[in-house]
């Protein structure tokens, strides 16, 4: 047993929990803390957000009986807790590494991970509707919500509450609420539940009211009645309003969330009533490790770090992440055009846009988790005369689908997409992967995609996008870029223009964005062997350099081979765009070899890892353009082998 841990020792799953006193909670609770500061500082994660929800997790497997109850946790970076008390202590080293656990909930992983979840505001909707499934096969069991303050700012959680208190459903909500998201909370809800937390003595007072009202003879009961009638007023005297009763939701709270006891209280209370119920926890993200209260941000994510001296600033990476070019060039092209906009949900720090919010506080609109109402603001803007920009991860931007269609692509307004995260995001995994975003932006009419192979063209893209009159996405990786100067002046890119890199007589390989440098590094390997093939940085997705792909075809001749390569599913993507321009333009007889993502999703792990487990990287690039292209030059030779008319040779999986 260990010494430091004699608690957490003896609850490897929940029904072993629930044997430990409640006096022992607390206890518990220092222990699981001090276990998720070493397992983070390990393997890196999500730190913070987990630390503020230790007391929490305990109370729900202490009271509900999981996992015939049902918790639904949202976004699910704040489970390590979870995790832990149901079965996977062992596994938290391998958290986020290539084939271990998942840093987020994953159906499989666990039969308490009732719901898959890695985007936000998820969980109401989701918890409804078991709640509901349960109430039609009459069963009694719990059905449990876990969110954020940050993600009850979308609108999906607030349909799903309207739903519930129209239908008076049987359901437990659980605000978890530190203010923050992943930046401090943002909006109108965010003052709200301030000013709950100022009048968390209205119940009590309100009770003894009635009280007291009870026990006068003769007045006190039609005084009762009177009190009736004056509650709202006294109710506002205390909140600025009654937003979740209002919904047809019971309110309990606000109960401090580091207490285990006053947690256990609210949760029982909540147990016993027949009707949907939300319990409002104030909680402190990054709490009980000094370093994560002080900062709560930067430590939302850290990467490894010494536990005891915390996150340690060790040297810059020699060339800027794409995501710091993203918020210094557009910091510089605002000081010129007072018309630039920056919108982002929620995540000025991810986005590399807290220089702009801080130099342009008037221009810069932080809207919350709130991605559809991000897009159509920006529509809006635009209308307006202004230029916005909309700086939103690729994947969470898939959430706004419906607003790029109609409230921009349809209206064809000049709203600029900065896509970060675009492709292979790392050990955050499914949920967390750019791998579509070509794919939905380029069937829409009206749109331009682009793509850098680097910082330095990354920062033109940029001022390009900008002085465009039709919706525009710049779509770039996470991470550092590759380390090459950094031109001084920007300058704009002719649009649909690619960039031939080499030139090669045996075939022409096409590659956009992250792939151009490893797509560039095998064909110089296979220049060696005599295979000699050009190289052509395509920069857009959409439109295409249909002059420039025409004149390659026509250069290599009957039987021409193309190969395009991108960091995205290969269905609709990139490599899809170039085989309809070639049936569209009637180029017969050429041979195309799209690589790119299969049809599955990608687990975590770390790009570099990914990427050659999905055939991405050099090596893998070197060996599929070999076995492509090498019939070209035995053609050449007077040996020709004869090939399909579209290749299409087997991926490495993505495991």
């Amino acid at each position: 047993m260990n010494e430091r841990q004699p608690l957490l020792d003896r609850v490897p799953l929940p029904q072993d929990l629930r044997k430990l006193s409640r006096e022992e909670l607390p206890q518990l609770a220092d222990e699981l803390r001090e276990e998720i500061v070493r397992t983070v500082s390990e393997t890196g994660g999500h730190f913070s957000s987990n630390l503020g929800s230790v007391e929490l997790t305990i109370a729900l497997h202490y009271l509900f009986e999981t996992p015939s109850d049902l918790l639904v946790w949202d976004v699910g970076h704040q489970t390590y807790p979870h995790k832990i008390l149901t079965g996977r202590r062992d596994r938290m080293k391998t958290m986020r590494q290539y084939g271990g656990l998942s840093g987020f909930c994953l159906r499989g992983e666990s039969e308490y991970d009732v719901v898959a979840a890695g985007h936000a505001s998820t969980s109401i909707s989701a918890a409804l509707g078991l709640a509901i499934a349960r109430d039609l096969r009459l069963e009694k069991h719990h059905v449990v919500a876990i969110i954020g303050d940050g993600a009850m700012t979308a609108g999906m959680a607030f349909e799903a509450m309207n739903q519930a208190g129209h239908l008076g459903t049987r359901l437990i909500v659980v605000l978890n609420d530190n203010s923050m998201s992943i930046s401090p909370s943002v909006g109108a809800l965010t003052k709200y539940l301030e000013a709950l937390m100022a009048g968390r003595h209205y119940a009590k007072l309100k009770d003894d009211i009635k009280h007291v009202l009870h026990k006068i003879p003769g007045i006190g009961d039609p005084m009762l009645g009177v009190a009736k009638g004056l509650e709202e007023g006294v109710r506002q005297m205390f909140t600025p309003g009654t937003l979740f009763e209002e919904l047809g939701f019971r309110y309990v709270g606000p109960v401090n969330g580091h207490s285990v006891p006053a947690l256990l209280e609210a949760l029982e209370a909540a147990r016993g009533i027949d009707g949907p119920v939300l319990v409002h926890a104030i909680t402190k993200k990054g709490k009980g490790y000094k370093y994560a209260e002080d900062e709560p941000v930067e430590y939302h994510g850290p990467s490894p770090f010494d536990p005891v001296a915390g996150i340690q600033k060790g040297k810059s990476a020699s060339a800027p992440s794409y995501t710091s070019v993203f918020g210094k060039t557009i910091v510089r092209l605002a000081e010129r055009d007072p018309r630039i906009v920056a919108i982002t949900a929620s995540m000025p720090d991810g986005t590399g846009l807290n220089a702009f919010s801080e130099r342009f506080p008037e221009r810069f609109l932080n809207t919350g988790i709130a991605e559809q109402h991000s897009v159509t603001l920006a529509a809006g803007l635009a209308l307006g005369g202004s230029k916005p920009v909309v700086a939103i991860y690729s994947t969470f931007l898939q959430r706004g689908f419906d607003q790029i269609f109609h409230d921009v692509c349809l209206m064809d307004v000049p709203v600029v997409f900065a896509l970060d995260r675009g492709g292979i995001a790392g050990n955050d995994g499914w949920t967390h992967h750019g791998l579509f975003d070509f794919a939905y932006f380029r069937i829409f009419p009206n749109t331009i995609i682009m793509a850098p192979k680097d910082e330095n063209e990354m920062q033109h893209m940029l001022a390009t996008a900008l002085e465009q009159t039709h919706p525009t996405a710049l779509r770039y990786p996470r991470g550092n870029g590759v380390g090459v100067p950094m031109d001084a002046e920007l300058r704009q890119l002719p649009v649909g223009r690619a960039e031939v890199l080499r030139r090669g007589r045996h075939g022409s390989v096409w590659a956009i964005g992250s792939t151009v440098y490893p797509t560039l590094e095998a064909a110089e390997r296979l220049a060696r062997d005599g295979v000699e093939l050009t190289v052509v940085n395509a920069r857009f997705v959409k439109p295409l350099d249909r002059e420039l792909l025409r004149s390659e075809v026509e250069r290599l001749g009957d039987g021409a081979r193309i190969v395009t390569v991108e960091e995205h599913v290969v269905a609709g993507g990139f490599g899809s765009a170039m085989m309809e321009a070639i049936a569209d333009m009637e180029l017969a007889n050429v041979q195309v070899l799209p690589i790119g993502v299969p049809d599955q999703f990608v687990p975590h792990g770390s790009q570099d890892l990914l990427r050659k487990k999905l055939g991405l990287d050099a090596d893998s690039l070197s060996f599929r353009l070999r076995r492509f292209f090498t019939p070209a030059r035995e053609a050449e030779a007077g040996s020709a082998t004869p090939a399909p008319r579209v290749a299409g040779a087997s991926r490495p999986a993505a495991g």
